[in-house]
């Protein structure tokens, strides 16, 4: 009389609990992209600050675009934005209609002379901050930095464009 092959029924299925977690993480996200319940953006194009349950619009602004030498400055009038977050790790919520979330690039500004600025140029180029860029639905996405922002004054702007969309960090 052969006994009965309980070893191998016992580690097949010790072999499945140790895959099941994996398992069900893949079908939670496959399931999870459409699903998203959060705040949506009252108006497409624009990236909202996501506090708690609550959306911020960004303050849109012009920049005016300023050729010296070899640099191009973008000024914005005042010393701050209007628009603050105490978070320095910040999320945004964006509605894409015209705007790719992709093309955004996260700057600090500089403060001088009462106004708002940064340069571009051949040797001074403005560092920009990390930005991760996760779709939450169709047309719906979450930037969020990268890295921890110092207390300050920021903007995020689509690549070529001086449209910015302000921000200060307390």
């Amino acid at each position: 009389m052969r006994p009965r092959p309980v070893e191998k029924r016992v580690y097949h299925n010790q072999q499945m609990l140790r895959f099941a977690p994996l398992l069900l993480a893949a079908l939670s996200a496959a399931f999870a992209q459409g699903s998203y319940d959060g705040p949506r953006p009252p108006k497409p194009d624009v990236p909202y600050l996501k506090h708690a349950s609550n959306l911020v619009a960004t303050e849109p602004a012009e920049a005016k675009e300023e050729k010296q030498k070899n640099d191009t400055i973008y000024t914005l009038e005042g010393v701050a934005s209007k628009v603050e977050t105490p978070l320095a790790s910040p999320i945004f919520i964006f509605q894409s209609d015209k705007i790719a979330p992709e093309k955004f690039g996260l700057y600090k500004f500089d403060i001088k002379g009462g106004h708002r600025e940064i340069v571009f140029g051949p040797k001074k180029q403005p560092k920009a901050i990390r930005l991760e860029v996760t779709r939450l639905d169709k047309g719906l996405y979450r930037l969020e930095a990268g890295d921890s922002l110092d207390p300050g004054e920021y903007s995020l702007s689509p690549e070529g464009s001086n449209h910015f969309f302000c921000f200060r960090v307390n």
